[in-house]
């Protein structure tokens, strides 16, 4: 009975209905992050929602304290997901003048990402598809090829990932 009000209603099967209830009360109510389009944790923070391009079954911000700023845009594809505390972030500021924000290409995460706790994506980088990215890493350059797994201060590249292995995955949740 709960699956199928779950299903009519179009909320995630994964989710509590707790998760959608304090969405509701912070989102529509209390008007926080209220330009954001789907349900997150009320913990998270997002600015420039509408700069964000999310792929099917992408969801960022529904892990708790997640920070997002979307200002120079950011593309996150299928099927990716962004774990607690992790900061996203298109925009840095002037040097100079902290009230001025620089412009910078926009962020791009592939498909089948994973973003680990406390990570930090910095401006202007892209991440290619499969690419995992370890706990408290904070990356500040691209890994366009993807198939890969990230980890340290600067990001670095830990391992390779089997890519047939991976078109296999992909082609199972398609």
């Amino acid at each position: 009975m709960i699956q199928a009000i779950k299903r009519k209603l179009k909320l995630r099967p994964e989710m509590g209905f707790n998760f959608y209830m304090a969405d509701f009360v912070f989102r529509k109510l209390l008007r926080q992050n209220a330009r954001v389009k789907w349900a997150i944790h009320h913990t998270s923070t997002i600015h420039s929602p509408e700069k964000i391009t999310r792929g099917r079954s992408t969801w960022p911000g529904d892990s708790p304290g997640v920070y997002i700023n979307a200002l120079n845009g950011i593309l996150i594809g299928d099927f990716t997901n962004i774990g607690p505390n992790v900061a996203i972030v298109s925009a840095n500021h002037d040097f100079i003048n902290n009230d001025v924000h620089v412009t910078a290409s926009p962020i791009a995460i592939g498909r089948f990402c994973w973003i680990g706790a406390g990570a930090v994506i910095l401006p202007g980088v892209r991440l290619g598809d499969f690419t995992m990215v370890g706990a408290g890493a904070i990356v500040t350059k691209s890994f366009e090829e993807g198939y890969c797994v990230l980890a340290g201060n600067p990001a670095r590249l830990l391992r390779t990932l089997d890519r047939e292995a991976c078109a296999a995955f992909a082609a199972a949740k398609a």
